[in-house]
């Protein structure tokens, strides 16, 4: 597991590009028959990637070496949104088929978690967030059926996008991670502008959905500092809750957004006017 330390606006302002991908930048999520795992010590969120193609892959107990615990999600829950072929996910020996752009919920407790390709020649890519937790809450499927939805942004400002909200407070309880998966429609290239910050969670955008040509230009830094990111297929950003968190692509693509802090307000947002970024 890779850990990332906590970084300070003051000094993420003095970075260059290099620097600035080393602390926020997620590149090599999906390696087959592995999970990645990236540990921030940014509200202790860990983001990864699992792609279980000739052999299925295991969360066994004694993966709690690397959290300090008996086993991984001993204080921990777990969200994952699937982007690949169908899986199936067993938790403590119940099995659950996850389908494309459906998610799963696994509360906190979990001890054995297995994760496999129902057809190894179209594989799974279960993308992941981790987040402590301090009470059990039940596992549980989404699909994008059930996700709350909310259309928002125009053609007139290249922002109109879909908002599937998997892991929030109407649809399912958790201690305090938020999930969720939108999809701009073509032509639309903007998401989360004009831009908001929130001090009281994190963010972390995974990118994906996009041709090898393509990129995401992400924005982040304080309103006033911004810097950006040039962001590639499957690849995901760490937003510290100082930083705005807003991107733009060479052309239409998806990410999943995952939240972890104090509070599961969706709507809990520092606005950013337009007029105040620099």
């Amino acid at each position: 597991m890779e850990i990332r330390q906590p970084i300070h606006s003051d000094h993420a302002r003095t970075l260059d590009t290099t620097g600035l991908r080393r602390q926020f930048l997620v590149e090599d999520l999906f390696q087959p028959d592995r999970a990645t795992l990236t540990y921030s010590q940014i509200d202790r969120i860990i983001v990864g990637g699992i792609l279980p193609v000739s052999a299925p892959v295991r969360f066994a107990p004694e993966l709690g070496r690397h959290t300090g615990t008996d086993f991984f999600l001993q204080r921990r829950e777990l969200g994952l949104i699937n982007i690949g072929g169908a899986a199936r996910v067993t938790v403590d020996g119940e099995v659950f088929e996850i389908g494309a752009r459906e998610a799963l919920y696994v509360g906190q407790g979990a001890k054995d978690l297995g994760f496999e390709s129902v057809d190894p020649a179209q594989p799974a890519k279960l993308y992941f967030n981790c987040a402590p937790a301090h009470t059990r809450y039940p596992t549980r499927k989404v699909t994008q059926a059930e996700a709350s939805p909310e259309t928002l942004g125009s053609a007139e400002t290249s922002n109109r996008r879909t908002i599937y909200k998997y892991l929030v407070p109407d649809v399912l309880p958790t201690c305090q991670l938020l999930m969720g998966l939108t999809q701009l429609e073509p032509g639309s290239l903007w998401n989360t502008m004009p831009c908001h910050t929130h001090d009281r969670r994190m963010e972390v955008y995974f990118y994906f959905d996009m041709a090898a040509d393509a990129v995401v230009f992400h924005m982040l830094g304080q309103p006033t500092e911004t810097r950006h990111l040039v962001v590639r297929n499957e690849q995901a950003v760490i937003n510290p809750s100082w930083s705005i968190h807003s991107g733009v692509g060479t052309r239409a693509y998806t990410f999943i957004w995952g939240m972890v802090g104090e509070n599961q307000v969706f709507k809990d947002m520092d606005h950013v006017a337009m007029t105040t970024l620099l």
